[in-house]
């Protein structure tokens, strides 16, 4: 680890890798990259396998613990991009370019169900639209609404049921 931080040999080992742990999220989120989520986790595991070893007694103290702590930084960050790069070799071939026909029938079959929609009452397309396009709980739609969470519930059911006896047609 490039910076200098004073050791304590008398501290418990937790307390001592801790203190690298800013330096350690540093290098991994730059080798991993910050946007991916798992860098805490790696970095985790990082500080969880460093205090293992000390307590097992694999830390000598032959070099510093920053010294110690780069290696095993160095090698999880190499294991978990092997691991990435195995599952990304095994990965399932892309689909090919799909069927004009399916796409045909897809769209049609959207353009039927958006006919379906549009024609609803509003107290069912309200419901649908908060709940499905906006993405809102079933007890936020209920307070947009001014009607209860079950009340909710049965409008979504009843306009879904609509919806599929007219697409079936």
């Amino acid at each position: 680890m490039t910076q200098m931080i004073p050791e304590d040999r008398t501290a418990p080992p937790e307390d001592s890798v801790l203190k690298y742990r800013p330096v350690i999220s540093f290098r991994v989120r730059k080798a991993l990259g910050s946007s991916n989520p798992d860098w805490e986790d790696v970095v985790n595991e990082i500080l969880t396998q460093a205090v293992a070893k000390i307590k097992s007694g694999e830390f000598r103290g032959d070099s510093s613990i920053g010294t110690f702590l780069y290696t095993i930084t160095s090698r999880r960050i190499i294991d978990y991009i092997r691991q990435k790069t195995r599952v990304l070799r095994h990965a399932p071939e892309p689909a090919p370019y799909p069927d004009p026909h399916d796409e045909m029938e897809h769209r049609e079959r959207a353009r039927q169900v958006e006919q379906v929609v549009n024609g609803l009452k509003p107290k069912f397309r309200d419901v649908l639209y908060l709940y499905y396009y906006r993405e809102l709980s079933r007890d936020e739609v209920a307070r947009a609404l001014d009607i209860s969470p079950r009340r909710v519930s049965e409008r979504v059911n009843y306009a879904l049921k609509l919806i599929q006896k007219a697409v079936r047609k």
